[in-house]
């Protein structure tokens, strides 16, 4: 089956005008005006006048597989449900384990990879976890990231934070040496996901990596810069040089620590910041703990949702007068570049047909996913197994 998309407005991300667009096997096979098809051919006509065309998000931090437990037992977090991913405009997603490297296991966050490719999205993940030795699957990141598709770097690994193992230089040296190699022979990113934790110069592990080593800021995509205020600003000077991820769930719930996410992009941009460096994630399914910071307890605990990137990424567009061709990037382009997701974040012939139909006031009217529809005029088409 053909889908033709007459009239849209498509951003690819960068802004082409009205333009039709066609879609055969799960790509995108044309782009033009006025496109018109022979009446042999059987294809289903979408007229989308007045709606804008996206790239499908691209949410590269989300543990998939569920996450938490920093309260206990109780605490912990469930897995991702497919219908949230598919209301927020969520594609592609990008599964890591998290906190607890303990009681879960890096092989449910693939099957969980694996799931939701059965359903009908794309995903992959990080292999490892906070902890260092960091688990994996074969009994070496690098022949998870070299040998097993669906892995495409290292992560979360934590620095700076009191959940940390507290990895020397020459572990996080190791790890990243390896993991760029094998990404180099599994023709992956081999990037390492690092998770950015309270702690007062918190970029410092990485700079020293950097200057004991071969390796570039650019091997490391640290997440969680806008959990406070010193943080950001370091985030502000490491971002010139190396890739930095806003996390977009943890807003409102913390507001007295948080920079809220489309302020973040805001102000790293006015810094000077490209912005092909700069990405946005939900942290979706994590927990979001709060800790007393002279005891230690933890006294708050929360869990985001897929839909705070939409809801961000509106209010960078709205609020902060950010071009929705920049405001896109940061959910498309870059992560696909940075993680070497050639297939997906642009709108071109020859990439995968994931799509979004946006009104005027950022709901979303359409998803496609390799050029199946999953939620069409408001209205969610596709559900996960055992959900309601």
């Amino acid at each position: 089956m053909l889908t033709l998309i007459k009239n849209a407005e498509i951003y690819a991300p960068e802004k082409l005008g009205k333009t039709d667009i066609l879609l055969a096997g799960g790509k995108i096979i044309l782009l033009g005006e006025n496109i018109e098809l022979p009446e042999r051919l059987s294809a289903k006509i979408i007229d989308a006048e007045g709606l804008m065309l996206t790239p499908g998000f691209i949410d590269a931090h989300v543990h998939i597989a569920g996450a938490g437990g920093e309260g206990g037992p109780a605490s912990r977090t469930p897995e991702l449900q497919l219908s949230d991913m598919i209301k927020a405009g969520v594609t592609t997603v990008v599964g890591c384990l998290g906190t607890d490297g303990i009681t879960r296991s890096v092989e449910s966050v693939l099957m969980k990879v694996k799931s939701l490719r059965a359903e009908g999205v794309s995903a992959w993940m990080y292999t490892g976890s906070y902890q260092v030795p960091t688990p994996s699957i074969t009994g070496d990141i690098a022949r998870d990231i070299t040998l097993i598709e669906e892995v495409i770097g290292v992560g979360e690994v934590a620095i700076s934070d009191h959940r940390s193992s507290v990895p020397s230089v020459d572990e996080l040296t190791r790890i990243t040496a390896h993991a760029r190699v094998a990404g180099m022979i599994g023709g992956k990113a081999g990037i390492v996901n690092i998770h950015m934790g309270d702690a007062k110069d918190p970029f410092s592990p990485l700079y020293r990596v950097v200057e004991n080593s071969e390796l570039t800021l650019r091997q490391f995509l640290p997440t969680h810069i806008n959990r406070n205020d010193y943080i950001f600003e370091d985030a502000k000077k490491y971002a010139m040089h190396g890739y930095v991820d806003i996390t977009t769930s943890s807003y409102p719930y913390f507001p007295e620590y948080e920079i809220k996410p489309s302020k973040a992009l805001k102000q790293l941009l006015d810094a000077g910041v490209p912005s092909e460096h700069i990405t946005f994630t939900s942290d979706a399914c994590g927990s979001l703990p709060g800790f007393d910071p002279v005891s230690g307890e933890l006294i708050r605990l929360e869990s985001g949702l897929p839909s705070s990137n939409l809801r961000e990424l509106r209010d960078a567009v709205a609020d902060e007068k950010i071009s929705l061709e920049t405001a896109l990037q940061v959910l498309t382009s870059n992560p696909a570049r940075i993680l070497k997701l050639k297939q997906k974040g642009k709108i071109a012939p020859g990439m995968d047909a994931d799509l979004l139909l946006l009104d005027k006031n950022f709901e979303i009217h359409s998803v496609f996913a390799m050029g199946i529809l999953l939620l069409e005029n408001y209205i969610l088409l596709k559900k996960g197994a055992y959900e309601r």
